[in-house]
Formats: structure tokens, sequence, C-alpha cells
């Protein structure tokens, strides 16, 4: 196949650098040390909260907050059907945000070893393209992650899978110090899935469809 012809390649990627081996006790004890960066990251991310506050009748008033992603997916979808523009800043937010939370979940799933670093890019390796607005249609935001449903539903089961097959690599690592290569490979082919998913559905960087793919 010649270069011109080759396929393009998805503007979200991801690869993880496979170690030779990796540290039996802290792979043990993973749950405890992750807790501080774990803290860290929900904090930057602002997952949804709930609190609760008194109105002047003194009757309790329970208010959500949305995440910060989730708002800026919002407004990135209206940006793009009113103005046909992407601020590169919201992009770049967007992008450092998603390789840090990466490297938390590599170092989560057991895949490596190394303390997730909040700036270094340590053996994670993440991008996604900055778009080109004038090749994205304007309407196409309202609608992506209606249109991603299917992969909801495939995610769900390969998500139980991978469950499953961490459950498998903690043992394994205690016993041999190495990930299998297999259930390796199919960790990071799921959270390279989501990550194509994300950039089509909520980035909104590509309106091209993810590929129902783990490589």
């Amino acid at each position: 196949m010649t270069e011109a012809n080759a396929p393009q390649s998805y503007p979200a990627r991801l690869t993880i650098d496979r170690p030779d081996t990796l540290d039996r006790l802290t792979t043990l004890l993973r749950f405890i040390w992750i807790i501080p960066i774990a803290v860290i990251i929900t904090l930057i991310s602002g997952d949804r909260t709930t609190y609760v506050t008194s109105s002047q009748t003194g009757e309790t008033v329970r208010n959500t907050g949305t995440s910060i992603t989730f708002s800026i997916a919002v407004a990135t979808a209206l940006m793009l059907l009113f103005r046909q523009r992407y601020p590169r800043w919201w992009f770049d937010f967007q992008l450092a945000l998603a390789r840090f939370s990466t490297r938390v979940a590599a170092y989560a799933l057991l895949l490596r070893d190394e303390y997730p670093s909040t700036e270094d890019e340590q053996a994670v390796h993440l991008d996604i393209d900055y778009p080109d607005v004038k090749l994205l249609s304007n309407w196409m935001p309202l609608v992506k992650w209606i249109l991603a449903i299917p992969h909801y539903i495939v995610l769900f089961f390969l998500l139980l899978g991978m469950i499953a097959a961490v459950v498998i690599a903690w043992f394994a690592i205690l016993l041999t110090g190495r990930y299998p290569r297999t259930l390796f490979d199919y960790v990071v082919g799921v959270v390279r899935w989501v990550l194509r998913v994300q950039a089509y559905a909520f980035v909104l960087v590509t309106d091209r469809y993810p590929p129902f793919s783990l490589s």
C-alpha cells in the first residue's frame, strides 16, 4: 500500500509502553498509593458534586454542579454551532487534562509503576489533533453524543472485561512481576477506545465516527 493510499490515523491516539517488570509491593498497595493523585484529578476535572443549602424560608435545597469537562463540551458545541470556532485554549486544556487523567488511569490499572506526573509525558503517549473547524459540520455536535450510543453499549461490556483483566493481572504481577501481554494489550485497547469516543462525542475534534477496534 502506498503512502498516498494508506488509511489516515484517527485524530485521537494512545500508546502506553509495556514495562518488562513491575514492582510487586507498589502493585499490592496500589489502592493506597493512588489516593493523593486521585484526589487531585478529581479536583481538577471538577466531577459532578451535590451540595445542600438552606433557602430563606429554611427549606433545604439540594444543588448539583456540573463538571468542567461537561461544561466545556456544551460550550464548544454551541461555539461550533453558532460561530464555527473552536477556541484553542479550550482544546489545550482538554488535551492536557486527557493526558494527565490517562496517566492516572494507567497507574490505577497497574500498567505502569511510575507515579503519575502532572506535566511529564512519562510512558503514556496520548495525542489529539486540533481540528480544522472548516471541515467540521456545525450541527453535528448536537447529535454526536446520541450517535455514539452503540459505542456506549459495547464499552459497557468491554469495561466489565477490563475489570476482570486487571484483577487477573494483579495476581499475575504479584506472582511473576509481569503484566501478561494479552491482558496489557486488552486494557490499553479499551482505554484507547474510550479516548476515541470522547474525542468524537465530547471533545468534538472530528466528525469521523470512531472505529469499533481495540487497536
